[in-house]
């Protein structure tokens, strides 16, 4: 089984990892159905979104380090469970309340699972060329899931029901849930200190309120009260977070950590591909929907070419690694999402709708795919064993404030500019145009900072230390002190 590219101790932590990033976007294109079915106000409707993001968003971080602490199995398991109750209670909810507190429950759930699915990822092929298609296959599956959003959303809420975007998760959470005993090995640290609480507190209040401030921008203005309000609160909670980490014994985030090379740069690189390719996607959606005038369904089967692509890309990603380094595969990846966005500008009112979209979804899914792969296998081995965890939410919390900073900035200007030029079809792709330019813009510039060697990378780390490559056998693991508790 271990010699297989994937089997069942990778192949659950992905499937998992589909599902909750799935769910980010899944509910986009059936958002109209919902506020038909329950009566949304268009207020409401937005929080449908935004209550899982910032949730999720917000605890990352804390559940990363939770899971190292407790156990990344118990951690993976629990938060599938919570997945599952809050998947259902979303796909039976009478009302709006019902619906947003099942998002929130989601959120948690799915904050729970990530970072301790990717931790597990890494603890089972700690090196060598299994690790890399290990992480070829992770992230496929979440660059996968998120891509799928756009297709499977519009196909269930179509053809089914909207209901189904959520009631889907229910047997996937309960069947990854009940095999993970059986495949899964756990981890956990085995002389735990004692729990930073205040920092777990701080970081997820302050992220969260991040999180919420830049989804303020983009749907209230950047200079809304409630905006600058959130924002003057997420400052106010992480310089709390910062001085209270200077001083506990055991902190959540350790300033040496974050200094070691590798930290930073491939988080950094995660924000910029978040922020750089989901509102192009958003962007394609709207056109579809509201200047080709396609029902849901046909606008979801625009969408498969880029799910390929980011697959494609992922599967790719170990060899381009291996041939060019983590920092060029990172830059040529980003320069193909860049490629891409401007690529995307052939969109026009009168113009068929898949040959306009389609060589900018190749070039965008590609370099989507192999950049995540590049970034990941970066950041996870910048951390020590123990430290998995953490290193998977630091990862994860980048994509996810790079996803809410991208939304937040380039489609105010993409609708601005759509209203300068006094609404209408060919004005909306207006508006469209100018924000698959910034996002190329913006993809270009990380890759122009990684290709003059802008971000701290430190030297390669022999490819045999695999107790430093995020993972490792029990022997390897005594001998580094630590040792797997079940």
């Amino acid at each position: 089984m271990a010699g297989r590219d994937v089997d069942m101790t990778v192949a659950l932590p992905c499937i998992a990892q589909f599902v909750i990033v799935l769910d980010a976007t899944i509910v986009a294109i059936a958002l109209p159905a919902m506020q038909a079915d329950l009566g949304l106000s268009t207020t409401t409707l937005g929080w449908v979104i935004t209550a899982y993001t910032l949730v999720f968003g917000g605890c990352l971080l804390a559940a990363g380090r939770l899971a190292d602490r407790l156990g990344r199995r118990r951690a993976f398991v629990g938060g599938l469970g919570l997945f599952a109750v809050a998947s259902l209670a979303c796909g039976l909810a009478p009302n709006g309340a019902g619906l947003l507190g099942g998002r929130v429950v989601q959120g948690l759930g799915a904050a729970l699972v990530s970072p301790a699915a990717l931790a597990l990822v890494t603890a089972a092929r700690p090196q060598g060329r299994a690790r890399a298609r290990a992480l070829g296959w992770w992230t496929a599956a979440a660059a996968g899931g998120g891509a799928s959003g756009w297709v499977l959303g519009g196909l269930l809420s179509g053809l089914l029901d909207w209901r189904w975007i959520f009631l889907v998760n229910v047997p996937l959470c309960a069947g990854a849930a009940a095999l993970a005993p059986r495949f899964l090995r756990e981890w956990r640290d085995p002389a735990p200190a004692r729990p930073d609480v205040a920092g777990a507190v701080l970081a997820t209040a302050g992220l969260g309120a991040l999180v919420l401030a830049l989804t303020l921008a983009e749907t209230a203005g950047p200079l809304a009260a409630n905006t600058l309000g959130a924002l003057v609160a997420a400052v106010a909670l992480l310089a709390g977070l910062a001085r209270v980490e200077a001083r506990a014994p055991d902190p959540l985030l350790d300033r040496a950590r974050l200094r070691r090379p590798g930290v930073a740069g491939p988080s950094a690189v995660a924000a910029v591909l978040t922020a750089a390719t989901t509102p192009p996607m958003l962007f394609c959606t709207l056109h579809a929907q509201h200047v080709l005038g396609l029902d849901p369904v046909a606008a979801g089967l625009l969408f498969p070419p880029f799910n390929l692509a980011v697959v494609a890309g992922s599967l790719a990603g170990p060899r381009v690694v291996a041939a060019a380094g983590e920092r060029r595969a990172m830059a040529g990846g980003l320069l193909a999402v860049a490629a891409g966005a401007l690529a995307l500008r052939a969109v026009a009112p009168g113009a068929p709708a898949l040959p306009s979209l389609l060589g900018g979804f190749l070039l965008l899914g590609a370099g989507l795919g192999v950049a995540s792969v590049a970034s990941t296998a970066r950041g996870t081995a910048a951390l020590d064993p123990a430290d998995q965890g953490l290193a998977s939410g630091l990862l994860a919390t980048a994509a996810q404030l790079g996803t809410a900073l991208g939304l937040a900035v380039l489609v105010p200007l993409a609708a601005a500019h759509t209203r300068a030029l006094g609404g209408g079809p060919a004005a909306q792709v207006a508006g469209f145009e100018l924000g698959f330019s910034l996002a190329a813009a913006l993809a270009a510039a990380a890759a122009g900072t990684l290709a003059v060697g802008g971000l701290r990378w430190g030297r390669r780390r022999p490819a045999g230390d695999a107790c430093r490559l995020g993972g490792g056998n029990p022997g390897q693991l005594a001998a580094a002190g630590r040792r797997p508790r079940s």
